[in-house]
């Protein structure tokens, strides 16, 4: 556990945080807890309320009812002290096209206090950690939007912060991009620091998160470890398996294992939807090759968060609707 973890178990918890604008309720009542350590999803559509939330939490905007902690304290309005600790990369940032990358980032270290060999340090490791050695010395506003994320995100780990906030760090990206920023989300974790990252891009954020909270029109629909949340949602397994000479005693064979509920031929390929989450390939393996087939390929698809948000959302309109 990092150091600055052994006073407190919670990098941010908020207790029915509530942030209205007039009739608007932008967030509501929402119940969070991010462990120290962990790298924490946030996820849900576009205007379900993450933004309004995360400038709660960096003291941006004043709550309307409710309460947040941050790293242990109170979250106050311009209190500026308190964000030192917090490294923040708002939604699409904007930096001034003028500057280098290496001298946005010695403005920002000036802003934070930093000292001429604190920054001289500091600059060059961030540049080599968020990938752009090489290019520091490049105008900002040549960079690629990738990079333009990335040096963003560089300004947020400035102050060694024991918080990092992410607002969709990996929107408008291409998949290269996207694969770029995921990898220094991992990068900055095993650094020791937390993560909380936002995002409608459920996938992207399957790929890193630890644990996740799903949020909808400013309501917690769930919020607990990535595993849990996944198996949250009902419906069976699939597993897919290509067989060779796939037989109908092959699929009857396959058909009678305890843990299948159906199996199904499609030219070579045997569909077996599962009663259980448990790894059971070597149970049909063998039930395949005792009947004489012979397996050339094998997959097993879980549920994804995808599957799991759309769940969620359709039963909260189910029970609105009641």
């Amino acid at each position: 556990m990092p150091f600055w973890c052994v006073a407190v178990d919670l990098a941010i918890e908020t207790i029915d945080l509530t942030k209205q604008y007039g009739s608007l309720t932008a967030v509501n009542k929402l119940n969070l807890r991010v462990e120290c350590g962990s790298i924490h999803g946030f996820l849900g559509p576009n205007g379900a309320g993450k933004s309004t939330t995360i400038k709660i939490l960096v003291g941006l905007l004043k709550a309307t009812q409710g309460s947040a902690k941050v790293l242990g304290q109170e979250v106050h309005v311009d209190q500026a002290d308190a964000r030192l600790s917090i490294g923040y990369m708002p939604e699409l940032p904007r930096f001034p096209n003028h500057l280098k990358g290496a001298e946005l980032l010695d403005v920002y270290g000036r802003m934070y206090g930093m000292n001429p060999q604190e920054r001289q340090t500091q600059i060059p490791r961030l540049i080599d950690l968020v990938g752009l050695k090489g290019r520091e010395n490049d105008l900002i506003g040549k960079y690629s939007k990738g990079m333009q994320q990335r040096i963003g995100i560089a300004q947020a780990l400035l102050n060694n912060p024991q918080l990092v906030i992410l607002d969709e760090p990996s929107i408008g990206l291409d998949p290269v991009g996207m694969v770029e920023v995921r990898e220094l989300v991992k990068a900055i974790s095993k650094e020791g620091m937390t993560v909380f990252v936002s995002s409608h891009l459920l996938y992207e954020v399957e790929q890193i998160c630890s644990h996740v909270t799903i949020i909808n029109r400013g309501q917690a629909l769930v919020s607990d470890t990535l595993e849990t949340v996944s198996q949250m949602i009902s419906g069976p397994t699939v597993m897919q398996v290509e067989v060779v000479n796939l037989s109908g005693a092959t699929v009857a064979a396959v058909k009678a294992l305890s843990p299948v509920k159906e199996a199904t031929k499609s030219g070579n390929m045997l569909n077996v939807s599962l009663s259980t989450r448990e790894d059971v390939r070597a149970e049909v393996s063998q039930a395949i090759t005792k009947s004489g087939g012979i397996i050339v390929g094998m997959t097993q698809k879980g549920h994804s968060l995808e599957d799991v948000f759309i769940q969620l959302i359709n039963k909260r309109q189910e029970g609105s609707a009641q």
